[in-house]
């Protein structure tokens, strides 16, 4: 679609400008940007060209974007549209029993095609991991869609919004800084959030650290990605600093290693089907390395190996010859343990009083951490029990998704932007999918991008690999949908209704 196009308010004065003929003229292209960010403003050709010149000026009828690398973000959805923690007459804190966003329009993105975020600083690509951030966030700011996979140009229509939620700590960890950047640059007046600082914020709040308080240690269960980046540490200890907190505070920090892929059912972390251990398998295996499965803690573990959701292969003499995991609960189980094994192994001793979920998977098994955290302080090995000190009495889990949506609706109250609209709330998702115009090289037998080539690929093309698509039932796995309907009533009652 042909877009008009503008420069005026889209240049910051600090930015370095490179001088580039075009057309009939000259224009100044900022050389500090990403490739993708020059593209979004000022390359009309571009598949990633978003007209900002023509952006509404009315934010408060746009709605709010949501973007994630997979359905793990509709957590943070669910609490936006659940939310009643503000007065909605006077904006003071305090429940009305009015929902906060009542009458406010959402459109959410599921990056599933390019997830996991958090493997693609392991792979070392991360350039390529903020382009895919940026692109995100490019989409929700765009007014157009891909009706299905096969379409060269996007013919479907959609608002653009009036503020980005960034509901995934990996792209938050990477990329938020560069979509502020974006943003700025745009001259809309839109702005972005991120789970990380809302996280950390709430976890200082809720612990009540006093003067006299005992040295204690708080867990951080995120990504690889996002614990690579070492964001989660960095902004506790800012945060604790800014506050003049002086009490020793252990941070454990622990990698989910192929937690959030489980529960977005990946085939190559889990797979119902599935009998006995397969070739493709992704996830933890059996070892003695920090991020493999211990044969002597199998008891630690507290694994269920009911339905399959253990494929194990064992040698004559009964002995463990090969563990894979295959449920998202037994991720969470193990991940759990692995955590306090390092805290263990750390000797610092000090007992966890909070463990931040660090990625919006997470939170649909914190019943299952929970419970996993009471049967490690009762579990008992050799007359001991070797985790009891290492877990408060009372162990808070951070969800960061609600406070984040109080965030949310105190920018757009502050900033004029909450719609107050009578009409029900209305939510329109988005997944992105493979392109039907990839070699099939580049996917899996199951129609997935292929391990090298999702990780491989080069940040700058125009190269259109994957394309967002309408929610429908065949682009979303069924074990999700159902997952999404048991425990996120709000966002399925507004999405179903949509999938055909």
């Amino acid at each position: 679609m042909h877009r008009s196009f503008s420069l005026s308010g889209m240049v910051t004065a600090a930015a370095v400008l490179l001088l580039i003929a075009a057309g009939c003229g000259q224009k100044q292209v900022p050389i500090d940007n990403p490739h993708i960010v020059n593209k979004a403003l000022y390359d009309t050709a571009s598949h990633f060209f978003v007209d900002f010149n023509n952006y509404p000026t009315d934010m408060r009828s746009l709605p709010i974007g949501i973007f994630d690398s997979g359905t793990g973000g509709l957590t943070v959805l669910e609490k936006l549209l659940s939310l009643d923690h503000f007065d909605n007459i006077t904006g003071a804190e305090g429940r009305d029993s009015i929902l906060d966003f009542a009458g406010e329009h959402f459109v959410y993105l599921a990056d599933q095609a390019n997830m996991p975020y958090g493997n693609y600083a392991a792979e070392g690509n991360t350039a390529y991991l903020q382009e895919l951030v940026l692109k995100d966030a490019l989409f929700l700011l765009d007014d157009d869609y891909f009706i299905n996979g096969i379409e060269e140009q996007p013919s479907g229509r959609k608002p653009r919004v009036k503020i980005i939620v960034v509901a995934c700590n990996t792209a938050t960890a990477y990329g938020l800084g560069l979509i502020e950047s974006l943003l700025q640059q745009s001259g809309t007046g839109v702005k972005v959030i991120g789970v990380i600082d809302a996280g950390v914020k709430a976890t200082i709040d809720a612990l009540d650290i006093q003067p006299d308080t005992a040295p204690f240690a708080i867990g951080v269960l995120a990504t690889p990605g996002t614990i690579a980046s070492g964001v989660y540490e960095r902004s506790l200890r800012a945060e604790l600093a800014r506050r003049g907190i002086t009490t020793p505070i252990d941070i454990v920090n622990e990698g989910g290693e192929g937690f959030a892929e489980a529960v977005d059912s990946d085939p190559e972390y889990v797979n119902p089907n599935l009998f006995a251990p397969s070739s493709s398998y992704m996830g933890p295996i059996l070892g003695e390395g920090p991020e493999d499965i211990h044969p002597e803690l199998i008891k630690a573990y507290n694994f269920d190996f009911s339905d399959n959701q253990i494929l194990a292969r064992r040698e004559a003499g009964g002995k463990y010859a090969s563990i894979q995991l295959n449920s998202a609960a037994n991720y969470a189980r193990y991940n759990i343990v692995t955590l306090l094994e390092h805290h263990r192994q750390s000797g610092n001793g000090t007992p966890i009083r909070a463990i931040i979920l660090g990625c919006t998977h997470y939170p649909f098994y914190q019943e299952t951490v929970k419970e996993m955290l009471a049967w490690l302080r009762e579990y008992r090995e050799d007359g001991r029990y070797p985790y009891r000190e290492l877990i408060a009495d009372e162990v808070t889990l951070i969800d960061p998704a609600v406070y984040t949506a109080i965030e949310c609706y105190q920018t757009l109250r502050q900033d004029g932007n909450l719609a107050y609209r009578i009409t029900p709330t209305q939510v329109e998702a988005y997944i992105s999918i493979p392109s039907s115009l990839l070699e099939d090289n580049c996917l899996t037998p199951e129609g997935y991008l292929t391990h090298d080539f999702k990780y491989g690929r080069t940040p700058g093309t125009e190269e259109l690999s994957t394309k967002q698509v309408p929610f429908a039932y065949d682009n979303i796995d069924k074990n999700n949908l159902l997952r999404i309907e048991e425990r996120l009533p709000y966002s399925y009652a507004l999405i179903a209704p949509t999938l055909k």
